[in-house]
């Protein structure tokens, strides 16, 4: 590949006619490919086998979702339905007028005190650990800043499989080694969590709740087994998502204080828009303190006008966690009820999404799109973990449950339940 022999698509041998090629133990091979797998050279293709990829590691996943054709329908974004964010016009304008007033300069403080202290009072119900509160642009804003802090090129860090697309991206952009850690309903796995760590992850990133494509949300005995296991690594690195914060009515489990340097994240995106472009986050007092001084000296601070407006948006509850996420546990229960009647298996806990193992993903994304829906294909999401497609319950209708369950099934074909762990 360093050469140029191998082109963008082009299928590497398989590991053991190349080990019978160079001489040397399948074993060694397989650890080559999987070096080059973490490092975003190559990808596995399923049946294709391994090949170079057609993109380079900075360019994101998205870049596998089908184009959709006029008149099919797309479930495949991610994105929250609109008709559940608030409208943002007012906030903004007496965010604009408080501006006015008293204009931010340099050398203001980086985080609106009304912000941080109400951001801070969530944290304290939930039963997060005391930390101070720091404001990104976004979640993944946040968590590449956390990694970045404290970790080197060549680091390893544990990551969901099947997990956040932008996430399995953003570690071998940033030079750092992915370790897959299977999922389940409730979270990430503690035996795998544990071999993770045992082969010298030294970060771990895990979704309490809402999580993407899966849908999985961290237990409380999950959450206990998870702190046993971190108990024993104090060293490692713990940044957990909480971007379900404001859709999800499942309680928060968290992890945080499990090891001495720690994150948890929550964004506005879902609840109140992902052009808000906001996250909040809490930690150890040095994790926080180093990402506000990076932030420092780039771009300063994420504007105190839009943190303005999300005060205001707190202040006036103008979303109702309880009813948004009601709204979408009626689809998602809708879909996965009206698919199990069909014979076919899903998960989706909680969030806007429903994971489907399939048996051939390539081959199911195309029927249903010539089925009139455009799904997710599972390649964008996982590592080791089996093939399927995700479903963006946002826009769907009750009308429209049966449909999307008859399509999905006719192209993955009945058959015994199949779990993506």
């Amino acid at each position: 590949m360093g050469s140029g022999a191998l082109e963008p698509g082009d299928p590497l041998p398989p590991m053991r006619e190349l080990a019978q090629q160079l001489g040397v133990n399948p074993n060694t091979v397989a650890a080559a490919y999987r070096t080059l797998r973490e490092r975003g050279v190559v990808e596995t293709a399923g049946r294709r086998g391994t090949r170079v990829r057609a993109r380079p590691a900075t360019t994101a996943r998205e870049g596998m979702r089908v184009d959709v054709p006029s008149g099919a329908r797309d479930v495949s974004t991610g994105n929250p339905d609109p008709a559940l964010l608030p409208v943002l016009g007012a906030a903004f304008a007496a965010a604009a007028a408080q501006g006015d007033a008293h204009p931010v300069l340099y050398g203001d403080e980086a985080t609106e005190p009304e912000l941080a202290r109400q951001a801070r009072a969530a944290f304290d119900a939930d039963g997060v650990p005391a930390g101070p509160i720091a404001v990104t642009a976004g979640s993944l804003d946040a968590v590449e800043r956390v990694l970045t802090a404290h970790l080197r090129s060549g680091d390893r860090v544990a990551v969901e499989d099947p997990g956040w697309h932008a996430l399995l991206d953003l570690v071998p952009a940033l030079g750092l080694r992915p370790v897959p850690v299977r999922v389940d309903d409730e979270g990430p796995l503690p035996a795998e969590t544990e071999r993770a760590l045992r082969e010298g992850a030294r970060a771990v990133v895990v979704t309490d709740r809402a999580q993407n494509p899966t849908g999985a949300a961290v237990t409380a005995a999950r959450a206990r087994e998870l702190r046993a296991v971190l108990d024993a690594h104090p060293g490692v690195l713990l940044i957990e998502d909480d971007h379900g914060h404001g859709i999800v009515d499942l309680p928060l489990n968290p992890l945080a204080g499990a090891t001495e340097s720690w994150v948890i994240v929550r964004s506005v995106a879902k609840a109140y828009g992902p052009d808000l472009r906001l996250a909040v986050l809490t930690g150890d007092a040095v994790t926080i303190d180093r990402v506000q001084g990076r932030q420092r000296l780039g771009p300063g601070w994420v504007s105190r006008l839009q943190q303005r407006a999300v005060v205001r948006l707190w202040e006036e509850r103008a979303v109702d966690a309880r009813a948004v996420s009601a709204a979408y546990g009626r689809r998602r229960s809708a879909l996965i009820a009206a698919l199990a009647e069909r014979g076919v298996a899903a998960h989706g806990r909680s969030g806007m999404n429903v994971w489907v193992p399939v048996r051939d993903e390539t081959s199911a994304v195309a029927r249903l799109l010539s089925a009139g829906w455009a799904v997710a294909p599972g390649a964008g999401f996982r590592m080791n973990t089996p093939p399927g497609v995700r479903i963006t319950v946002s826009g769907l209708t009750e009308d429209d449950i049966a449909a999307v369950a008859d399509a999905v099934a006719s192209a993955t074909g009945p058959g015994p339940a199949r779990r993506y762990d």
